[in-house]
């Protein structure tokens, strides 16, 4: 029988620390875009990410691999775990309020079980996990308010597009297990950003042209926050948790993305923070309770048994 991928106390320690730059994300595109163009965005968090990344590397001497069929996966990755998801999301936070893309961020979650139940023996369907998926996607929803549910329009190509976004995350999370399992996180997050790199700085020079140097401080505070948190550090967190946790319990993260994202947006933008969100993020902890599945171990009590009648005495 395989052994199933579960959540150490490290995994969720790391999934809240990249919670917490993720969530950071939306607040940081949304100070960029003052300045700078959607694919300029991008082309600047994935090159700034990538160039920290290979100076990490080299620092630590690790080999840099010379594969070409690895380098082939790097460039997909790059693509369906940056470039794609990365545009189609800072492009959607130009129309969508960002309740409703926390939402549709959110199903990454869902997709990424999905996929990796779909991709891997170890990572299958059960009963538990798809509650905890379904109580903690309630919980998001909670928190956002599931009056944004009712601005779901399937015609809009920015709702659309987050739905992408989201479908791209959960292949990649699989993608990743299958293709990098054997290679550094910190090598393998760098390969990735370098395959991003190459697609998004030539459209972002094509599209955009040169980004103006003049920009406020909070441009620059936002692209230093994507470049630095939100890629180089999030994705060595990202790797990691992965290889430990799997890929579809990774996915799990962008259920606390997006609480992560409202309370950052309040404390920086002023965004007011409603009551319900106390409820949503009690329904979500209960969710990754459940997911976690060890609380309910040490909550189960063994039935009582009907004590063995002892053997008559012999004569």
């Amino acid at each position: 029988m395989t052994q199933q991928k579960s959540m150490t106390p490290r995994a969720w320690a790391e999934m809240a620390l990249l919670a917490l730059n993720w969530g950071g994300s939306f607040v940081a595109n949304r100070a960029a875009l003052d300045g700078l163009g959607v694919m300029s965005v991008v082309a600047i968090r994935v090159l700034g990410g990538g160039l920290l990344l290979w100076l990490w590397v080299w620092l630590r001497g690790l080999p840099v691999p010379r594969d070409a069929r690895l380098w082939g996966a790097f460039l997909v990755m790059g693509a369906i775990n940056n470039a794609i998801p990365f545009s189609l999301i800072t492009w959607g936070q130009l129309t969508i309020p960002s309740g409703l893309a926390a939402i549709l961020n959110a199903a990454t979650a869902i997709l990424g079980v999905l996929v990796a139940a779909a991709a891997f023996r170890d990572e299958t369907l059960t009963a538990r996990k798809a509650t905890g998926v379904a109580v903690g996607f309630a919980g998001v929803v909670t928190v956002i308010g599931p009056a944004a549910l009712t601005h779901f329009d399937p015609t809009s190509l920015a709702q659309i597009a987050l739905i992408g976004a989201a479908l791209s995350y959960a292949l990649a999370a699989a993608w990743a297990r299958a293709t990098l399992g054997g290679v550094r996180a910190e090598v393998a997050a760098a390969g990735m950003l370098t395959g991003s790199s190459l697609i998004m700085v030539p459209l972002a020079l094509w599209h955009d042209g040169w980004p103006a140097l003049a920009q406020p401080w909070r441009v620059w505070a936002g692209l230093a926050h994507l470049a630095l948190m939100s890629t180089a550090i999030a994705y060595l967190l990202y790797y990691r948790l992965i290889r430990g946790a799997g890929a579809g319990n990774a996915s799990l993260t962008t259920l606390l993305v997006a609480p992560v994202a409202i309370v950052l947006g309040a404390m920086v933008f002023g965004e007011t923070l409603p009551l319900r969100a106390y409820l949503g993020f009690a329904v979500l902890a209960a969710g990754l309770l459940i997911l976690d599945g060890r609380l309910l171990a040490r909550l189960h009590i063994p039935p009582r048994t009907k004590p063995r009648e002892p053997l008559p005495k012999r004569p």
